[in-house]
């Protein structure tokens, strides 16, 4: 503001030095620059309660009656407060500045002869005001709008992973319960391996992602239960990129494909089942697959998904929104592709 008065200032100063010199009238450089100079700096302390003032009684059309009248009196006296205080500090400053005694006219004239030039001034700061408070209102109406979607998006998300824990938990204890009465000590190593996973789940909290190394961790301890229950019937193979092992993906984004892979891949005739998983980089993305040796499917879309790969689609969209990809192809099997964006974790040095 300091920087605006001053320029307004000199710019003042420059009109009417010149128009001296225009008119033949010498000599008159140091007056002209301390009359406007110290009538922007009288003008830059009024500012302030200016400013409030025009807020406060901004013109809107619901109060358009009550604004307009206000608006007014604050021009008003704006231009007796700012000609006032003209006069006063020419008067107490000229002779500090070796100017002798100012003569500021008889002000019965001086005021409406400024009042003139304060209206064109108050207005245009009245416009100026008006557009930037708009523009900043806009501004804090967008940043609102986001975080309020951001904030619908997690709680989202968040919901979406609540659903898809007790819906594999339920899977796991289903499982462990087919075995107990047969073969109990399976069913104790099945139900050990589950509390391994279950504390997995608990320690990695409500984040929304976790590295690639937590949730193979996450999803080995699952193998391992579906390991104890099918025995030589199931085997999986890790095929993982060691430079990726730090790279943040969606907290049980691989389970729901191995359970879906265990689901559909397997045959009464022929239960034997292999996956592998894998996780590779494509220039600046991350590629997830789980590959089994199933007969896939008959056509694209041909079986409906159940919570986990819904909940899976939902999750991704919801952080990556078109940056990702959920692909499901036929190739020796059924082979599902996640595409993401690829970025890593932060390693402690």
């Amino acid at each position: 503001m300091f920087l605006g008065f001053t320029a307004f200032g000199l710019l003042n100063f420059g009109y009417r030095y010149l128009d001296n010199l225009a008119r033949g009238i010498q000599h008159t450089f140091a007056t002209r620059l301390f009359e406007e100079m110290t009538g922007a700096y009288v003008g830059l302390l009024l500012f302030p309660l200016v400013l409030r003032l025009i807020r406060s009684t901004r013109i809107r059309r619901s109060n358009w009656w009550s604004a307009v009248p206000l608006t007014l009196l604050v021009m008003i006296g704006f231009s007796v407060a700012d000609t006032t205080g003209m006069s006063i500090a020419r008067r107490l400053l000229s002779p500090i500045f070796g100017l002798g005694q100012y003569d500021y006219g008889i002000m019965l004239y001086r005021y409406p002869m400024e009042f003139a030039q304060h209206v064109l001034l108050f207005w245009f700061a009245v416009g100026a005001i008006y557009v930037f408070d708009s523009y900043r209102e806009a501004q804090n109406r967008q940043l609102a709008s986001a975080d309020l979607e951001a904030r619908l998006a997690e709680a989202q998300f968040e919901n979406l992973r609540l659903q898809l824990q007790p819906h594999f938990l339920f899977n796991a204890l289903n499982t462990i319960s087919s075995v107990m009465y047969e073969d109990v000590r399976r069913a104790d190593s099945m139900m050990a391996q589950l509390c391994d996973l279950l504390r997995r789940t608990l320690h990695t909290g409500p984040l929304q992602e976790v590295s690639l190394e937590e949730e193979l961790a996450l999803v080995k301890s699952y193998v391992a239960v579906m390991e104890e229950r099918f025995g030589d019937d199931f085997k999986v193979e890790f095929k993982v990129d060691p430079d990726l092992i730090h790279a943040l993906v969606p907290q049980l984004i691989l389970q729901p494909l191995v359970e879906n892979a265990i689901r559909h891949a397997r045959h009464p005739q022929s239960p034997a089942l292999r996956l592998r998983i894998s996780a590779t980089q494509d220039k600046s993305d991350l590629l997830l697959q789980v590959h089994d040796d199933g007969p896939g499917l008959p056509f694209p879309g041909s079986f409906l998904k159940g919570i986990g790969l819904s909940n899976t689609e939902q999750r991704l969209r919801r952080l990556y929104g078109t940056r990702q990809q959920m692909l499901f192809e036929n190739a020796g099997g059924l082979r599902v592709t996640i595409r993401l964006p690829l970025h890593l974790e932060a390693v402690p040095a």
